[in-house]
C-alpha cells in the first residue's frame, strides 16, 4: 500500500515537472541564457524561486482575470509565503521575466511589465499612496531592474533602459536610459540597448562623472590663476 501511494506520489510530481518545463520552456531558457548557475533545465525547475513565482503567478492572474474571488490572492499569498516574492494576480508581465533570486521582490497590482525583463532582489515595484486606477509601474521591454531599486508610481519605464541598485525612481524614464541614485538620476545611453548580463559594475553615476568633471576644471583655473589650493586639499578620488 505504502509503495503505491509513493510510486503515484513520484509520477504527480514527474507529470508536474514535466508540466512546467513545457509550459514555461520560454522563461527556462531565458534563465540558463542569463544565469551562469543555472545547469540543467531540471535544476531551473526544481531550485529556482523565481520561476516558481512566476508560476504561481501564471495561475492566480488566469482565475483573477475570469474574476474568481478571493483564490487569486489566496494562490498569491502562498507564493509569497513558498519564494519570498509577491506579485499580485492583477498585474500583467510579459514573456520571458526572469527574477534574479527574487526574495524581497514585491509587484503591485496594476503594474505592467514587457517581454525580457530582468529583475533582482528587493525590486519594488509599487504605489506613492491611496491612489485609484492605475497607480503602479510600467516597463517596457528588455529593461533591467538592479538589487534593493524601487520603482514607484504610474510611471513608464522605457524599453532597453537599466535601474541600478537601491535606485528610486519616481519620474518616468525614456528609452535606452540608466538610472541611478535617491531620487533617479537618468544618463541617456545614446541610443544602444543595455547589456542584459550581470555587469552591475559598469553602470555610471552622472553625478560622481559631473563631480570628477568639475574637479578638473577647478585645478585648470588654479594653474592658469597661480593660486593653487595647498598640496592634497583638491586630491579627491571620486572613484567607487
Amino acid at each position: 500500500m505504502i509503495t503505491a501511494i509513493l510510486i503515484i506520489l513520484i509520477l504527480i510530481a514527474v507529470i508536474k515537472i514535466l508540466t512546467i518545463y513545457i509550459i514555461f520552456a520560454d522563461d527556462i531558457k531565458t534563465i540558463k541564457e542569463r544565469d551562469p548557475a543555472a545547469k540543467s533545465a531540471l535544476e531551473v525547475v526544481l531550485l529556482y524561486t523565481g520561476l516558481h513565482a512566476l508560476v504561481v503567478y501564471r495561475m492566480s492572474h488566469q482565475l483573477w482575470a475570469w474574476k474568481v474571488p478571493f483564490l487569486p490572492r489566496w494562490l498569491s499569498q502562498v507564493g509569497r509565503f513558498w519564494t519570498g516574492i509577491e506579485i499580485h494576480p492583477g498585474a500583467q508581465i510579459g514573456k520571458s521575466f526572469f527574477i534574479d533570486h527574487g526574495t524581497g521582490v514585491v509587484v503591485g497590482e496594476t503594474a505592467i511589465i514587457g517581454d525580457n525583463v530582468l529583475l533582482y532582489q528587493g525590486v519594488t515595484l509599487g504605489g506613492t499612496g491611496k491612489e485609484t486606477g492605475k497607480r503602479h509601474p510600467t516597463l517596457g521591454n528588455n529593461v533591467v531592474v538592479g538589487a534593493g531599486a524601487k520603482i514607484l508610481g504610474n510611471i513608464t519605464i522605457g524599453d532597453n533602459s537599466y535601474i541600478g541598485a537601491n535606485a528610486v525612481v519616481i519620474k518616468n524614464v525614456p528609452a535606452n536610459s540608466t538610472v541611478v541614485g535617491i531620487p533617479g538620476r537618468i544618463t541617456k545611453q545614446d541610443g544602444r540597448r543595455i547589456d542584459m548580463e550581470l555587469a552591475h559594475m559598469q553602470v555610471s553615476d552622472p553625478v560622481m562623472e559631473n563631480m570628477s568633471k568639475l574637479l578638473g576644471r577647478i585645478k585648470t583655473l588654479e594653474a592658469k590663476t597661480g593660486c593653487e589650493a595647498p598640496k592634497g586639499e583638491n586630491d579627491v578620488d571620486f572613484t567607487i
